[in-house]
């Protein structure tokens, strides 16, 4: 008589200690315990621990059966610091003598499932297609992505907003393309977009989008206190609508806000992705998108949280959309003479952006040193600048979809001791006036000479 059976175990955690319950009733001798562990969906055996009785005296009290009965026995096995490749089952394996042949051995076996968890090892949040320009007139569709890797199983992901659940539209479909942020349709989705969410986008020809409008004249016009098109500003703001005198260094950050925004709650659509990884666990990826609001949407807080049975607690990851402000703007050398290469750098801004900005410099007034309209890039390199730059003025423009701002920076060009006064052009080359000079008086005198 021989009955084997498992005690079943709930769900473990990467690093803990587990200990296998084999539980067995037997009237009859012992004779061995196997455990094993079962890989290749249950093809391969490899055996993990042996008992043979035949050669242990730990059960010597089993010698005498002139008195039958059912005895319980219990076989442990104790897996310490578990990892994501012990997960699987595990089958015990109990042998007893035959009463009727001493010779021959009664097998019976029970088998448990170990699942082994991992909790996510790193949550990020990412803006999709960045760094994106800023559009005025159009409305553009952004996607913030959350990246949670190192799960197992897959965890939970969702969205908030100020603190507060965001309720999306999931999007089963995988993306076609992706063009989120410059004001296409991001992670293809635009179609989808447009047929189950209201338009916010006026139709440009029944619009003055081109006639830019100050954020208090559409605030008064929606609350009603100022007809349509009327842009007459308030006593107090009279001063804004002046031409203003450029300041060097000057940041002009922009109060405006496109004509196509209106201020109501935006509709999200999310979707969710799993990518399996070599060892076990997954990679889980969250998407968000909805159509950009600058005027609502600048200074949001969006978090990422992440539920997970490993867990005791939510993990998170947030970010915060801010238009990019006051460029902080360093040139080296800070005394540039004839000759030196000069560069121009964004070190920072007066505030946290997010997402990333994109820099665009140019020349106010002219092209670049090297003959283009503009430069992109946080750095702008000016090689062996030559005197004629000096007081010329270069526009730094950051923008990202939520905002842009421009800062002026002006270079002073000294002269170089080592170079003599008038031997150097644009180009740092040697003068084409003195050039000039020597050709014209080697062709007099060969003319006096032939004459």
């Amino acid at each position: 008589y021989l009955t084997v059976s498992m005690e079943p175990l709930p769900p473990v955690v990467v690093g803990d200690s587990v200990t296998l319950k084999c539980n067995f009733k037997t009237d009859g001798r012992m004779r061995e315990i196997v455990w094993y562990r079962v890989t290749e969906g249950g093809t391969i055996r490899q055996k993990i621990f042996t008992f043979d009785a035949m050669f242990s005296t730990n059960y010597s009290h089993m010698e005498n059966y002139r008195k039958r009965e059912e005895l319980v026995y219990q076989s442990t096995m104790r897996l310490p610091e578990v990892r994501i490749s012990d997960s699987g089952p595990y089958e015990c394996h109990v042998g007893i003598y035959d009463r009727a042949a001493r010779e021959k051995v009664v097998l019976a076996s029970g088998s448990v499932l170990l699942n082994v968890m991992a909790p996510p090892t790193s949550i990020s949040v990412v803006a999709a297609d960045t760094p994106a320009p800023f559009s005025r007139y159009q409305a553009q569709n952004f996607t913030l992505v959350c990246v949670v890797a190192g799960g197992k199983p897959a965890p939970l992901v969702y969205f908030k907003r100020d603190g507060e659940p965001i309720e999306a539209t999931p999007l089963p479909e995988p993306p076609s393309s992706s063009s989120g942020g410059g004001g296409g349709d991001s992670d293809g989705d635009g179609d989808l977009l447009e047929d189950r969410a209201p338009r916010n986008l006026l139709h440009r020809d029944l619009d003055d989008t081109k006639v830019p409008k100050p954020l208090w004249a559409a605030e008064e016009e929606a609350q009603g206190r100022r007809p349509p098109g009327t842009v007459e500003p308030p006593r107090g703001l009279a001063a804004e609508r002046g031409p203003a005198t450029e300041a060097i260094p000057e940041t002009v950050v922009s109060r405006e806000f496109p004509r196509w925004v209106h201020v109501a709650e935006p509709i999200y659509y999310v979707r969710h992705a799993q990518v399996p990884i070599s060892d076990g666990t997954v990679e889980a990826r969250a998407t968000l998108t909805w159509t950009l609001n600058p005027q609502i949407d600048n200074e949001a807080l969006f978090s990422c949280e992440v539920k997970h049975p490993a867990l005791s607690m939510p993990m998170q990851a947030e970010v915060t959309l801010v238009a990019p402000k006051g460029p902080k703007i360093t040139m080296t050398p800070t005394r540039a003479r004839v000759g030196d290469t000069v560069r121009i750098l964004v070190q920072g801004f007066q505030n946290e952006v997010f997402p990333e900005p994109l820099f665009t410099w140019t020349r106010v007034g002219s092209r670049l040193l090297d003959g283009s309209a503009e430069h992109d890039g946080k750095e702008l390199v000016l090689e062996r600048v030559p005197a004629e730059l000096n007081g010329s003025m270069y526009r730094c423009t950051a923008q990202n979809p939520l905002g842009s701002t421009d800062t002026h920076t002006r270079l002073i060009v000294f002269e170089n001791p080592n170079i003599p006064r008038g031997t150097e052009d644009s180009d740092g080359s040697v003068s084409s006036r003195c050039s000039f000079r020597l050709a014209l008086a080697l062709t007099l005198t060969v003319i006096l000479e032939l004459t």
